[in-house]
């Protein structure tokens, strides 16, 4: 299940309930749904309902799921149906959050987190969404007296260190807050040995800093203990501690995005100068013209969706393409697609020679350092007269390169992307510099790319 979701024991329920049976289904209902068995759990969930109708652990974890599966305002419905029933219940006001949270609606999320924390003051997920919220809606001072909240309620929360060391890095005015960054992720790290993200931020942080030597440790310890994980192998390159690769392998991609699928959203959510879909979108329409919904649209390397609603008037056919299959998931649940696939995206292009109008690629071929391969499949892919948008962040100078940064993405100089779309037979070609995220306190520079392939 989505860690951003909590499913609990059921609450102990009045006499009148029949029970050892009831509360069997109810307990194979909650471990179907714990175990990803959706359908399963939507079904148990339906029997316990039929027993009793307004019972409100099957109602409200029946909201979780419907959410889950994308139907969000349904899930909704049927979590403040729960609460009605059981008012004080701080799991179920958490969750209804969650849910407003995923769709973007933080006024109303930051309500029920604070409802949450009335009916249960030391409910550590719902302050850390609380502080979560609160820094989506550039609300820092108040976000940064949450979270400081939640380390001196549960000093080894291991996911709290994580969250503050992001918020931290992601607000830095100094040298010094990137130090704490630094501090608060080794701390979640020693807390909580599996917590990757956390010693990827780590090594990032103190490549920041300039501490090179300690960030190549970091990743090399790393290694050694996990031979086989791209991860660290990747970032071990991306600090100079190794060769860099010509693109990010496909394991070190699927592996992370599998793992960031859950929060990816709301990485994004604390984060509300990521535009990189807004101003890729954008550009396109510039040439597209008014939406007629006649256009075959490739969104490659779909990510969550969050290309789907701004480009989807254009499209009489919109198909998602992902190497990470938790992605893919999320995307369809977000809605919008015809089509969903799970593939390697130079692969995928190579098997659909003419098909597409336009391929739109906001922040995927950022984990290729080559772009002739992958740009040169998307012309193979496009029909005569179709366009390609794509985001890179931007290297500065005149030399025709790319490099590997330290936060596993590559960066290109114009003249590069000039350089690869000339060879691929790309015309028409238009690069724009502008803003795609901020990061550690800083505006992250890209190009916004959009070239057309000729009408023979």
């Amino acid at each position: 299940m989505p860690r951003s979701l909590t499913t609990t024991h059921p609450r102990k329920q009045p006499a009148r309930q029949p029970q050892a049976a009831f509360a069997t289904l109810l307990q194979e209902a909650i471990a179907s749904h714990q175990a990803g068995d959706l359908d399963g759990a939507e079904r148990l969930y339906g029997e316990v309902l039929q027993l009793q109708v307004a019972q409100p652990d099957a109602l409200h974890f029946l909201g979780v799921l419907h959410h889950q599966r994308g139907r969000s305002e349904a899930g909704v419905e049927l979590i403040r149906s729960a609460i009605k029933i059981t008012p004080r219940h701080p799991d179920a006001h958490n969750n209804l959050g969650n849910i407003h949270k995923e769709c973007g609606r933080l006024r109303e999320a930051e309500a029920c987190y604070r409802r949450a924390l009335e009916c249960g003051p030391t409910h550590h997920n719902a302050l850390s969404n609380l502080a979560v919220v609160l820094e989506a809606q550039e609300r820092p001072e108040e976000a940064f007296q949450a979270y400081t909240r939640l380390l001196r309620q549960a000093p080894q929360f291991a996911h709290g260190h994580y969250l503050l060391g992001r918020f931290l890095r992601q607000f830095a005015q100094n040298v010094g807050h990137i130090e704490q960054s630094a501090e608060h992720f080794r701390k979640a790290c020693q807390l909580d040995g599996s917590n990757v993200r956390a010693l990827q931020a780590l090594g990032e942080s103190l490549y920041l800093l300039g501490r090179q030597d300690e960030a190549v440790a970091v990743y090399r310890d790393w290694l050694a203990r996990e031979p086989d994980n791209p991860v660290p192998r990747h970032m071990l390159a991306a600090c100079g501690g190794s060769a860099v690769p010509a693109r990010a392998d496909d394991d070190y991609v699927r592996d992370v995005f599998d793992a960031f699928a859950d929060s990816f959203d709301e990485q994004l959510l604390r984060n509300l100068d990521y535009r990189a879909p807004q101003v890729l979108t954008e550009a396109l329409s510039r040439c597209l013209g008014a939406p007629a919904a006649a256009l075959n649209i490739l969104d490659a390397g779909c990510g969550t969706g969050l290309c789907a609603p701004l480009i989807r008037a254009h499209a009489r056919r919109l198909v998602g393409v992902d190497l990470s299959g938790g992605m893919v998931e999320k995307a369809r649940a977000r809605g919008g697609y015809d089509e969903l696939v799970v593939a390697e995206l130079t692969a995928y292009l190579c098997a659909q020679p003419a098909t597409y109008d336009v391929i739109v690629s906001a922040d995927t071929l950022v984990y290729f350092g080559e772009l002739r391969p992958v740009l040169s499949a998307a012309h193979a892919a496009l029909r005569p007269g179709g366009r390609v948008g794509f985001t890179l962040e931007a290297l500065e100078g005149d030399a025709e390169c790319s490099e590997l940064s330290a936060s596993g993405r590559y960066r290109h100089t114009r003249a590069c992307v000039q350089r690869v779309l000339d060879v691929a037979g790309f015309r028409e070609v238009n690069i724009s510099a502008d803003t795609l995220r901020r990061e550690a306190g800083r505006m992250v520079a890209g190009w916004v790319v959009v070239a057309c392939r000729g009408v023979i």
